[in-house]
């Protein structure tokens, strides 16, 4: 499996070229880190050479390193990882491009090179407000429309913004400030003395 691991990092640095920040092989697996002005480009490489051919896009994800370790990172807060699937070679990789701006994070879109990024993207901007430069169609996917923020922030409140009733009066859907109180539930456990003894 080392082998495996081996071949496929020397196959995809020598593919890449300079367009790759970092390789780690870790647990079985490679993560190839691009730049994010070089993710199309390398896409199309990872997609089009003959000796990887990844041809499936298996998912697409956003990460929030905001905290991550108990500790804020040295770089940008905001990741995207592709994790990619070539039939050919029987191989797997995991692809992360860091956004450039934490503010507003962007990247350039994939669906070009991988159509079935479309919805992919479109969970990872709505979540984490990550927005992919060139989507035709980016908009909520899991959320209502008039949703406020993005809930897989690690900044985003667990209660939320606002909550939504249907009211009476008005015989509609209202939104409005969340009106619960937060509070720290710790569950009560009672065993019996000889709990785990073996004693009955």
């Amino acid at each position: 499996m080392a082998d495996n691991l081996e071949s496929l990092q020397r196959d995809v640095v020598a593919a890449l070229g300079d367009r790759v920040v970092r390789a780690v092989a870790d647990r079985g697996e490679l993560t190839v880190e691009v730049a994010a002005a070089s993710l199309v480009e390398a896409a199309r490489i990872l997609r089009d050479d003959a000796s990887l051919a990844f041809s499936i896009l298996a998912d697409l994800c956003a990460l929030d390193y905001e905290g991550f370790g108990d500790a804020s990172p040295a770089g940008p807060r905001f990741a995207v990882v592709l994790h990619l699937l070539s039939i050919r070679h029987n191989r797997r990789l995991r692809v992360k491009v860091f956004c450039p701006d934490d503010g507003f994070p962007v990247v350039d879109s994939v669906i070009d090179v991988w159509p079935a990024a479309n919805w992919y993207e479109r969970e990872a901007f709505d979540l984490y407000g990550v927005v992919f430069e060139g989507h035709p169609d980016l908009r909520r996917i899991l959320t209502d429309y008039g949703f406020m923020g993005h809930p897989f922030r690690k900044d985003f409140p667990i209660s939320g913004h606002v909550e939504m009733r249907y009211d009476p009066v008005q015989k509609r859907v209202v939104y409005q400030p969340v009106t619960i109180e937060p509070r720290e539930i710790v569950p009560r456990v009672i065993r019996e003395d000889s709990y785990g003894t073996g004693k009955s």
